[in-house]
């Protein structure tokens, strides 16, 4: 059933160009999205941010960090989507289902609605080296991206990932109450299953939190390593005393700072 999700979202989307000159009409992403910061079609580059999870009804909002990322990299484009379902508080959202916060949503459609979203970003940014900052559940979903999209991304900022999924349902298990939610089946895809498909000139990073309780810094570094033996490029940290909100530590900020500044430039 896996191998068959994977499959057809590798078929799915449209991951390139769209055909027709320079005048069609770009592709309107099927996810709300906000940019921020320098919004010329000459940016440098386009960071697009994928939040986190969040049990159902939970509003989420990485305007400030997308401001503060923007400040920092003014010749960039920044993005904010709201994932499937998800709304920010303050009347927007994004359609579909958001799931129940215990790692079932992400799945192969909401993947391919995701991946969708950025491949129309690209279109109105032809200049931008794309980079995908994931938090938490969005991580794991930037991750998978990254491995049945691979023309898609440019470089990868992952914060807080559970990029080992079944080993992380498994912690959650044992650390929350009721646990048969995190014990039954899910239809999500582990980015270590989708690794293999990753381009090996794209370049990634991870941050994790050293006293993070609820994704401990192991379901990252068991990613990392597998990205470091395929000859990805792969920046790993631990920021120490830190829990799990480390988004707003500036660690992550310049962490994507630098991994754009190695990226090569496209040309004009």
């Amino acid at each position: 059933m896996r191998s068959s999700l994977i499959a057809l979202l590798l078929l799915a989307g449209c991951a390139g160009m769209p055909r027709g000159g320079a005048d069609a009409p770009l592709p309107e992403p099927p996810l709300f999205t906000e940019t921020l910061g320098d919004a010329k079609r000459d940016a440098e580059t386009l960071f697009i941010l994928v939040h986190g999870d969040g049990k159902g009804g939970t509003a989420v909002d990485l305007r400030p960090f997308a401001q503060s990322l923007a400040a920092a990299t003014p010749t960039s484009a920044v993005v904010r989507l709201l994932r499937p379902g998800f709304d920010d508080g303050a009347g927007n959202q994004s359609p579909g289902v958001q799931g129940e916060g215990i790692g079932d949503n992400y799945t192969a459609d909401r993947i391919a609605t995701v991946a969708d979203t950025i491949a129309a970003l690209r279109t109105r940014y032809r200049r931008a080296r794309v980079v995908a900052i994931g938090e938490g559940g969005g991580a794991a979903i930037v991750a998978n991206i990254a491995g049945l999209k691979p023309d898609l991304l440019d470089g990868m900022v992952l914060v807080s990932c559970p990029c080992a999924l079944p080993e992380w349902r498994r912690y959650m298990a044992g650390r929350e109450k009721p646990a048969d939610p995190w014990r039954g089946k899910v239809e999500s895809l582990d980015p270590l299953q989708t690794a293999g498909g990753i381009a090996p000139d794209l370049r990634a990073a991870l941050l994790s939190g050293g006293d993070d309780q609820k994704v401990p810094a192991r379901f990252a570094r068991s990613y990392a390593e597998a990205l470091t033996l395929r000859g990805i490029a792969t920046d790993f940290r631990i920021l120490p005393a830190r829990g799990s909100n480390i988004l707003d530590d500036p660690q992550v900020i310049e962490a994507a700072r630098r991994l754009a500044a190695a990226l090569p430039r496209k040309p004009a």
